[in-house]
């Protein structure tokens, strides 16, 4: 196992940890949602304060180059990751399979969004409140792990072969914070439109830089280049 994928599962662990304490502060400490309310964030500090810091952090990790510890897959829109190929790179081939990989990424976004409108008229229907939104951006932080190391829905839609080809890998955030846009406050839309931001860098980057998300043209994106390893069940042969 390497390096990389091993620090992943110990970040698995934590988050199933921190789902498991949220999950006990919904049942014998309710109050601490409070900052969950429009301004409160800046009332007093809590335990959630520690977890936004830990998501805002992760996400500025995600828009700023850097090179050693953050996965390829989640650094590839960066010049410091790119590594060109040695023959000239053919520009319908590379149209081609950007234009393939948006479309299926676009499928994935319409989904979502689907099951985030359900979500959110269960919420305007008071089938659930504001707690038991934020616990499904918990559990969701938890299923976005899972996706990379156990078994990823999302790759049965998008025909990649790893997360390091990945064309929505770093859609993670976005994905995870959609359902605290209905609970508005501070605490829930600094998350949103922090996410919103990391997402709309990427497609930017997509567009600008298409050369830099296709391992036809970066060789670092190659299974033979691979040093982070996350996807070994996709790459038995490799190993």
């Amino acid at each position: 196992m390497s390096s990389t994928r091993r620090k992943y599962f110990l970040r698995l662990w934590g988050r199933i940890l921190i789902f498991a304490v949220c999950l006990m502060f919904c049942f014998f400490k309710p109050q601490i949602f409070d900052i969950l309310k429009g301004r409160a964030f800046f009332a007093k500090p809590s335990l959630l304060h520690v977890l936004w810091g830990i998501w805002v952090v992760d996400m500025i990790l995600q828009i700023v180059p850097i090179k050693n510890e953050i996965p390829i897959g989640s650094q590839k829109l960066f010049a410091n990751r790119f590594r060109p190929i040695r023959e000239k790179i053919n520009p319908k081939v590379l149209r081609d399979y950007i234009a393939n990989t948006t479309k299926a990424a676009y499928k994935v976004l319409l989904l979502w969004g689907g099951l985030i409108a359900i979500i959110g008229v269960l919420y305007y229907c008071k089938v659930i409140n504001e707690i038991w939104l934020f616990m499904i951006a918990v559990f969701f932080y938890v299923c976005d792990l899972i996706c990379v190391l156990i078994w990823c829905p999302f790759r049965l839609i998008m025909k990649n072969k790893c997360c390091t080809t990945c064309r929505i890998f770093n859609w993670d955030h976005l994905m995870m914070f959609s359902p605290l846009i209905f609970m508005g406050g501070f605490y829930a839309l600094s998350l949103f439109f922090m996410a919103l931001a990391a997402w709309l860098v990427w497609e930017i980057c997509v567009m600008l830089y298409p050369e830099r998300f296709s391992e036809l043209t970066n060789v670092a994106l190659k299974c033979s280049e691979c040093t982070d390893k996350l996807c070994t069940q996709y790459c038995q042969k490799l190993r």
